[in-house]
């Protein structure tokens, strides 16, 4: 079992502009520069009103056909949506969609997926929203199906929120068996005990080294509960910067302590309306940020 401590080699270094409060232009200015400047990965976000304040009216773009635009408008970096809303689409549309971007990438897919949380984004549009328990059933069955879909020639599938019949859902994807799974979140008894199930990574939106540590632990917990190899699963976190952290020399100690607690992928956030200028800082430090791993 993999110790809290050990760290995942190689470090790698992702960088996140969440589609809200900012331009399409700006959008490719972060993509390009992720793929030229040595970035390992660049991420979106999943979401149909604007989040992290009280107003949810601000202007959000679709995280699923972005990715489709980022597969052509990248060449290198891997993409991915950090993460997906399960309710927001059936699993096996969401599976048929994800291959796509698979395919227009080259492989170069990271799958993201949460069960969803933001209630005003249901009530607006009409979506079944639940009860934090039935948000999870309905997460557990749709990461079933969409496996199931990426690997096997036809999908049947008796739940209680999803029904399927002889599903097919061709072509398979590029990567094999299927682009590497992760989900996002931190609850201890569901969402971590499906990531064991399922995930290739976990990742945690934030928090601090000890809460993620702590964390990491009930994962590899759940994992010897399922006889899943904890080492199997990378450890991943978001670090926020430009707001309180504006200096990229600041992130060397952060990720330092991430990865000393077995963190093998840091995804650096960025805002909207400096976000070009932001992810050139956090360039410059490319090279230190992966001597840490």
């Amino acid at each position: 079992m993999t110790s809290p401590t050990t760290p995942q080699n190689p470090l790698r270094i992702g960088v996140k502009l969440a589609p809200q409060h900012t331009t399409i232009d700006e959008l490719r200015g972060v993509w390009q520069l992720a793929d030229e400047a040595g970035f390992d990965s660049v991420w979106n976000f999943d979401h149909f009103a604007s989040i992290g304040s009280d107003d949810p009216s601000g202007d959000v773009f679709e995280g699923w056909t972005l990715l489709a635009a980022m597969a052509e408008g990248t060449s290198r970096v891997r993409i991915g949506c950090m993460v997906s809303g399960n309710t927001y689409r059936h699993p096996a549309v969401l599976a048929k969609m994800a291959v796509t971007v698979d395919h227009l990438s080259g492989g170069r897919l990271d799958f993201g997926l949460g069960a969803a949380w933001a209630e005003v984004e249901h009530s607006m549009l009409g979506l079944q929203f639940g009860t934090v328990g039935e948000r999870m059933n309905r997460f557990e069955e749709a990461c079933e199906i969409i496996t199931s879909l990426w690997t096997q020639p036809t999908t049947t599938f008796a739940g209680k929120h999803y029904q399927l019949s002889d599903a097919l859902s061709n072509p398979k994807p590029v990567q094999r068996p299927y682009p590497p799974f992760w989900i996002g979140g931190s609850g201890r008894k569901r969402t971590l005990r499906i990531t064991a199930r399922y995930a290739d990574a976990w990742n945690a939106a934030g928090g601090s080294i000890e809460e993620i540590a702590e964390l990491s632990g009930v994962l590899d917990q759940h994992c010897a509960d399922v006889g899943r190899d904890p080492a199997a699963i990378r450890r991943t976190v978001q670090v926020r910067f430009g707001e309180n952290l504006t200096d990229p020399a600041d992130l060397l100690p952060i990720v330092e302590s991430y990865a000393g607690i077995g963190i093998g992928e840091v995804i650096v956030v960025l805002r909207g309306g400096d976000a070009v200028a932001r992810a050139e800082k956090v360039a410059t430090v490319l090279p230190q940020l992966r001597s840490i791993g």
